[in-house]
């Protein structure tokens, strides 16, 4: 039997980078969690700003091994200004990338949940919780779901940005491919070669490696992936996965189907 021979772009994530701190980062994931058991949090804003500063500072150290020099050229974050709006209405201005939502635009109730591709809790409900919304909800016409991207680390940041690559502007295709990942995160999220697990995964779905390292070479989508984490954090106020908007409301933390349930049957009798 063949055994495949590791590329370079793969050993870029096993080299250990000058720092210890980065190379436990990206091999680990997110160690900052709080005790609660329904969500996946930084334990504090101090900690989210540094982990996002080291997350462009992975991608910078790690494909920058392979030979790809453009990503040393990462332009800085442009913070969003402290005196914006921290309203919860303020979910509903546009984003930086394209959103991905599922039902019609005029329903009058849309939920947008913020989610972590490596957060175990927004997972759980995934399988769980999300297909009977949308069954009752979604595909009747009464609920807009909305999915925005709020990666906790670096490997969040990498599975965002593939899904974002390979599903384009479709919205359907890019829930499909949200769920498949999720259903797989032990496949692509726990390899001691983190990016072996991603190749493997998105190899499934077409994916090649040379369009891996395109998708990670796309300085834009990385920008407003970025941005829209961002705004998320400063204005909406996002620490944690899964957070959810249902219209205004404001819900931090996985729930049950039975409480968005109650919750979407009150805003549609209004």
């Amino acid at each position: 039997m063949r055994t495949p021979t590791k590329s370079r772009f793969v050993k870029a994530f096993t080299l250990k980078p000058p720092n210890d701190e980065i190379n436990f980062l990206i091999n680990r994931g997110n160690p900052f969690f709080l005790g609660d058991h329904s969500l996946c949090a930084w334990t504090s804003a101090e900690f989210r700003s540094r982990l996002m500063f080291i997350t462009r500072l992975v991608f910078t150290i790690a494909l920058s091994l392979t030979g790809l020099a453009a990503l040393a050229g990462f332009s800085p974050l442009h913070p969003i200004a402290d005196a914006m709006a921290q309203s919860a209405s303020d979910v509903t201005k546009p984003v930086s990338l394209p959103e991905m939502a599922l039902g019609p635009a005029n329903a009058s109730v849309t939920i947008t949940e913020y989610a972590s591709m490596t957060c175990s809790h927004c997972a759980a409900f995934n399988a769980n919780v999300f297909p009977k919304i949308k069954s009752e909800y979604i595909d009747t016409g009464k609920v807009r779901y909305v999915f925005r991207e709020f990666p906790l680390d670096s490997k969040a940041a990498v599975a965002s940005m593939l899904a974002r690559c390979i599903a384009k502007d479709d919205a359907g295709k890019y829930f499909a491919v949200i769920d498949m990942m999720f259903k797989k995160l032990d496949e692509w999220s726990l390899p001691a070669d983190p990016l072996q697990g991603f190749l493997r995964v998105f190899a499934t779905l077409g994916m090649s490696e040379e369009s891996v390292e395109t998708c990670l070479k796309d300085q834009a989508l990385f920008d407003k992936l970025s941005a829209d984490e961002n705004f998320a954090h400063k204005v909406l106020k996002v620490n944690a996965t899964p957070t959810f908007f249902i219209n205004a409301e404001r819900i931090k933390g996985a729930i049950s189907f039975e409480e968005f349930d109650k919750r979407i049957k009150q805003l549609l009798m209004k």
